[in-house]
């Protein structure tokens, strides 16, 4: 019956709706949820030591910082990978080529799509979303109608691969790192994810003509170390998996020692390429690599790597657990699991979740969830991973390889531009669940 908790949710809506007009607003998103999180803990702390029991509060805190911490740390590791594979040209090799091969606009469709679908399970689908869209734009920007559609595809191919896998969403791995769903059995969304894509797909294709692309004669090199620092990241996938499953060691453990790895060779990287920048001055013959980046003077260094950390996600993800957490620690979650799981069934409380996360972002939804801890079986986990990853991609802003895509591909990729495929990608949505809740029936009880 006191103020403080109605304060604390009126808080907590009022920071999430400036998140959500921060594209009209330019106001980072991390920013107003940090805030709300400390004040939302403070009304908290103002209840228990009204109710006498403020020495309860750490209790329900610290589990919450947890949670993050863990995050925090396996993000940091993958991010710091990507973001060196982004330096050393990796990924602009893999867009040279695709828009050097001479392929049809439909066949340029179909490739940025599928390799999103493969590329995402392992790189974020952020990330995924942002390299395939600039093939896209790169090969299709004569044909803005074209360029719409295989944006539409890339955006639902890359949150669909990224169902399946604990390293291609947030939300997959919050449920991974809480040991509600094992590394491997997440395979069981595949053929659901991959029907999630596939349907609006191939109607969205019907639109895109089939006449040839002129071939782009630009090039790109691998920089020194590049291919050494793809092997090193799948590297660290594998031992994380493998002291997963057999030491029972959190993910972020195997992805910080990696990271390690990754500090380790950055420094003979960067001896390597003083003493080659060292020569250029001494002979005074090259000026430039033959990738154009030697113009700069400097060689590699990873604290120029952690410096393009995307640390406003990161800090935003702070704000949104710590004000979930304490949500629940007011006991508003609880009431929440009451009415949607044991009033509606889990069931269709998760396929509920997922339509919402069109509109409200799937990660505190998700955390939401976990923190209510329901009681569900693992076929509902997963039903909830299916929904929560691919349920974004209904609108362009339901996702942030939605959002970051409509800020790169700008002109060609838009709110209504997706709004037109709305249609089709419910289909695959509505085809994806009736799919999982077919095939792994044998994991419903």
């Amino acid at each position: 019956m006191q103020w403080f908790g109605p304060a604390a949710l009126f808080v907590f809506c009022s920071a999430y709706a400036l998140v959500f007009a921060e594209g009209k607003l330019h106001l980072r998103k991390s920013k107003p949820v940090m805030v709300a999180a400390s004040l939302i803990w403070i009304f908290a702390a103002l209840s228990f030591r009204a109710e006498g029991r403020v020495e309860e509060i750490d209790r329900y805190l610290r589990p919450v910082l947890l949670d993050f911490s863990e995050l925090f740390l396996f993000l940091l590791s993958a991010m710091s990978f990507v973001n060196t594979m982004v330096e050393r040209n990796v990924f602009e090799v893999l867009r040279s080529y695709l828009t050097q091969i001479r392929l049809s606009s439909r066949g340029i469709y179909w490739a940025v799509g599928a390799l999103s679908f493969v590329v995402s399970p392992i790189a974020d689908n952020l990330t995924t979303a942002l390299v395939m869209g600039a093939v896209a734009i790169s090969a299709l920007g004569h044909d803005k109608k074209s360029t719409a559609g295989a944006c539409v595809s890339i955006v639902v191919a890359a949150n669909a691969g990224g169902a399946f896998s604990p390293f291609g969403d947030i939300t997959t791995l919050m449920i991974w790192q809480k040991g509600f769903v094992h590394f491997g059995q997440f395979l069981y969304l595949f053929l659901p994810a991959l029907v999630n894509w596939v349907i609006p797909a191939f109607l969205i294709s019907l639109t895109i003509p089939k006449n040839s692309v002129q071939a782009v004669h630009a090039s790109a090199k691998v920089r020194k170390g590049g291919w050494a620092i793809v092997l090193l990241f799948l590297l660290t996938i594998a031992a994380t998996i493998v002291l997963d499953h057999t030491l029972h060691l959190p993910p972020y453990l195997g992805m910080m020692m990696g990271l390690g790895g990754l500090n380790l060779f950055s420094y003979f990287l960067h001896r390597a390429e003083e003493r080659e920048l060292s020569q250029e001055i001494e002979d005074s013959t090259l000026t430039m690599q033959p990738d154009g980046q030697a113009k700069q003077g400097r060689p590699f260094s990873i604290f120029n790597i952690l410096e393009k950390i995307e640390w406003d996600t990161l800090l935003f993800f702070y704000g949104i657990m710590l004000s979930v957490g304490g949500l629940g620690a007011f006991g508003y979650l609880h009431n929440l699991s009451t009415l949607l799981y044991e009033g509606f069934g889990p069931t269709i409380a998760n396929m509920s979740i997922g339509l919402v996360s069109a509109i409200v972002d799937n990660i505190p939804l998700t955390f939401a969830v976990i923190t209510m801890h329901p009681t569900m079986d693992l076929g509902q986990w997963l039903l909830l991973t299916l929904t929560a990853g691919v349920g974004g991609s209904l609108l362009s802003v339901g996702s942030a390889a939605g959002v970051a895509l409509m800020g790169s591909a700008r002109g060609s990729y838009t709110f209504s531009s997706h709004l037109k495929w709305t249609w089709a990608i419910l289909l695959g949505f509505a085809a994806s669940v009736a799919l999982h809740l077919l095939l792994n029936r044998h994991l419903l009880t």
